[in-house]
């Protein structure tokens, strides 16, 4: 008789029918094609949510002047900085918080109150008309922005394996773009009484409240967004029974007919209980690490570009209008959507996400300090350097935020992606909110230093900010970041 080759334990996959976890993971099965429906949400969830971040550097200085709280222009770059962190620190109070919810109720309701924090708050911001007015409506803008660590959660769930490196690149270059158009916004729309005397009059709304219309436009994309949410799949699990990270739950034959031998199942709520904490997984904590010091970077560069750049020359800076700025970071958010979305999967994919930060790190220091060197430029060939220094600079900082985010993702299993994700918003957040305080300062400091002999006016401004990418860029090497952080987290027995 021939020999039964077939194993005796037979594993089967069992989804439960009012799980939408399970009902995603079904879906993932019979399609193996790329989601691009999901997609699509995802990018503009993070890109309602980005864009308000950094509108208000192209006008912060119009604004605090027009509140009347310094007495020399000088000093207004300290005022600017405290602005510019409020936001940043009412989201470092409840990032761990947030991605905590959205590990037990969901990700969508959490998703959905972000976007629904930008209406609101966003909208009254643009409303102000005090420097406490404008710091309480963007405090309370970033405590109830809440959408960007369970969508990175998100990512990695909605996507097949072989996609998830495309799915959070949607998510670094949504959050890229939003962080560069965010201030072209800005830029274009800000001061209409001014800028466009033709189509807005001074005794309009918009000429009462001059930062009204930038924050009006963001504020009903972020409404459309939030009704187009109602139809985004939720991705988490909601059923008691012992998962795998991949999706469904694991189940053998025996159990399913009532054996009482113990299951895979059972050793899988073994190892999942006796799991170290996230504070303890250092891949996980390691990546966070470096990418809250690049994150002050990133910030404190957002601000500063915008400062610098309509600063009188006689001061380092370029003396371009708001609307100059707009033009320079709306080339740049074009030519970074084209980059992220094409060639980042393919670099990714080569490289890994270690040696994607690690490059980009190093390519943009001598980037950055020829930035003082523009100043001397003028017309046709100052425009298109700074467009071009701009892209640059713009796609090498949305590809070390994208490798960071691969990182992290790729260190946790699914039941804690929510809480790991919450806690680099934490980090992050708490870094870029001392990011704008600290470059406004820095900025006000250098403008009083033109005639230093050492790194006069703007150069030690753009020495720190690359101080800080030597750090980074140090800290992709061994022994503070593992290599176990290339590869997707692996649950195992214990």
């Amino acid at each position: 008789m021939a020999e039964n080759k077939e194993p005796l334990l037979k594993h089967q996959v069992v989804y439960h029918e009012n799980c939408p976890g399970c009902k995603l993971e079904r879906k993932k099965e019979l399609h193996t094609g790329i989601p691009l429906k999901e997609l699509l949400f995802m990018g503009i969830v993070v890109l309602s949510n980005a864009l308000p971040i950094s509108s208000l550097f192209p006008f912060l200085y119009f604004m605090i002047r027009d509140f009347h709280v310094t007495k020399r222009v000088e000093d207004i770059g300290y005022y600017a900085g405290y602005l510019g962190s409020s936001y940043m620190f009412g989201r470092f109070l409840t990032s761990v918080l947030w991605g905590m919810a959205a590990d037990r109720f969901g990700r969508k309701p959490i998703i959905l109150l972000g976007t629904s924090s930008v209406i609101i708050f966003n909208l009254l911001f643009g409303f102000s008309t005090s420097f406490s007015m404008a710091i309480s409506t963007r405090f309370l803008l970033g405590f109830f922005n809440a959408s960007l660590g369970p969508i990175k959660a998100y990512a990695s769930e909605v996507c097949r394996a072989e996609y998830q490196a495309l799915g959070l690149s949607v998510i670094g270059t949504a959050w890229g773009i939003g962080l560069i158009l965010g201030p072209a916004l800005g830029g274009f729309l800000a001061l209409p009484a001014e800028n466009y005397p033709h189509i807005f009059s001074r005794d309009s709304i918009f000429g009462r409240f001059p930062y009204l219309l930038p924050c009006l436009c963001i504020s009903l994309f972020a409404l459309m967004v939030t009704i187009t949410c109602f139809w985004l799949p939720e991705t988490l699990h909601k059923h008691h029974t012992p998962m795998h990270d991949g999706g469904g739950v694991i189940e053998t034959m025996e159990a399913a007919h009532g054996h009482n031998q113990p299951t895979k199942s059972n050793d899988s709520e073994k190892g999942l209980n006796s799991k170290k904490s996230l504070i303890m997984n250092w891949p996980l904590m390691s990546s966070v690490i470096a990418y809250c010091i690049f994150s002050l970077h990133d910030i404190a560069y957002a601000e500063i570009f915008s400062l610098w750049a309509v600063s009188d020359k006689k001061y380092g800076g370029l003396n371009f209008s708001t609307k100059d700025v707009g033009v320079v970071l709306s080339f740049s958010g074009f030519g970074l959507l084209i980059f992220q979305l094409f060639l980042f999967p393919i670099i990714e994919r080569i490289l890994g996400p270690i040696m994607v930060v690690r490059v980009a790190s190093i390519i943009t220091i001598p980037l950055l300090a020829s930035y003082p060197l523009m100043s001397m430029l003028s017309g046709f060939l100052l425009s298109s350097t700074v467009n071009c220094a701009s892209l640059l600079k713009n796609i090498l900082s949305a590809t070390i935020v994208t490798g960071f985010f691969i990182q992290q993702n790729n260190s946790v299993p699914q039941h804690q992606r929510g809480a790991a994700n919450g806690i680099a918003m934490t980090g992050m957040s708490f870094f870029k909110a001392i990011g704008p305080a600290g470059g406004g300062s820095l900025f006000a400091w250098a403008q009083k230093r033109q005639n230093s002999s050492f790194l006069p006016g703007d150069q030690i401004v753009f020495f720190i900010l690359n101080v800080l990418l030597v750090v980074v860029a140090a800290m992709t090497f061994k022994p503070f970041l593992p290599e176990s952080v290339k590869k997707p987290y692996e649950e195992t027995e214990e």
